[in-house]
């Protein structure tokens, strides 16, 4: 079994279904869907049940799934050994958003315990590059939000946040329990600069153009609201001074939290990286 295919049942048995998991590896479905078929060949056993809805695991898949997961760590953590002994053991990772997420904490603390020898150098992004530096080469790996232009980039979804409106607590609207985008509509939105990346400026001003305050960063955009009353769009995890409300907008297609790095890029230590992100990400608050 090469570790390449081993990624690739990964993927599908995390996934649950071929169309997303090939989407995630950046490929098209028909060569994935024949190296699990080689797979199955090779160990001799059924590790899938495909249905017109999706996959589910058989037991031999199931523990398939986890001796994989541990032979892939093992691999990854043997390049990284190497890559500190060869004296290259720095990783720069850009982050935008609340570095109090505990999905992010989670992370800092697996990365830090599995590779002591790596110097983690963080670069706090603001809100005018959801790439936090990616596509001008200041950081290797980005943990960041999307929508955004993927063109160029791997790009992995690690969850989804339902988003509200934000707004003064005295606000009329801000007693609502749910809010449309037409109710917000005549507004002054705080929005971002000329030059933004246009698929994230569309998804933050709630898909039209919008006039207001100028923001760069997360608290220019509360203090936008609380000083102007202006409004937003804030992921409904967050929580705001307590001026302020999120009031929910279901309507609105929640915000991707997403990690991202340079389509090619070969460094063992965004590979590592990218599999403890996703490990850190699957795991429930709770546990």
């Amino acid at each position: 079994m090469e570790l390449r295919t081993l990624r690739y049942f990964v993927a599908v048995a995390e996934e649950l279904h071929f169309g997303r998991a090939a989407a995630r590896l950046h490929m098209s479905q028909p060569p994935l869907s024949r190296a699990i078929k080689q797979l199955e060949s090779d160990v001799g056993a059924v590790l899938l049940l495909r249905s017109a809805t999706g996959v589910t695991l058989t037991p031999a898949g199931a523990a398939l799934l986890a001796e994989a997961r541990s032979l892939l760590d093992q691999a990854d953590r043997a390049r990284v050994r190497v890559a500190a002994a060869a004296g290259e053991a720095v990783l720069t990772v850009g982050i935008l958003g609340d570095s109090t997420d505990p999905h992010a904490v989670r992370l800092a603390d697996t990365y830090r315990r599995r590779h002591p020898d790596v110097e983690v150098r963080v670069r706090d992004a603001d809100l005018t590059d959801p790439t936090c530096g990616l596509r001008t080469g200041l950081v290797d790996v980005a943990l960041t939000r999307g929508p955004f232009d993927e063109t160029g980039l791997s790009v992995h979804e690690l969850r989804t946040d339902p988003v509200g409106a934000v707004l003064r607590a005295d606000d009329p609207l801000a007693a609502r329990d749910h809010l449309d985008l037409a109710d917000l509509a005549g507004r002054r939105w705080f929005r971002f600069p000329d030059g933004t990346d246009p698929r994230w400026q569309s998804y933050w001003h709630g898909g039209e153009p919008r006039e207001g305050p100028v923001v760069r960063a997360v608290q220019e955009c509360l203090q936008a609201v609380l000083w102007n009353g202006t409004v937003g769009l804030m992921p409904l995890g967050h929580q705001p001074p307590g001026d302020l409300v999120v009031v929910p907008l279901p309507a609105m297609p929640p915000s991707p939290v997403v990690m991202a790095w340079q389509q090619g890029n070969a460094n063992p230590l965004v590979r590592s990286f990218a599999h403890i992100a996703m490990a850190a990400y699957r795991t429930r608050d709770e546990v």
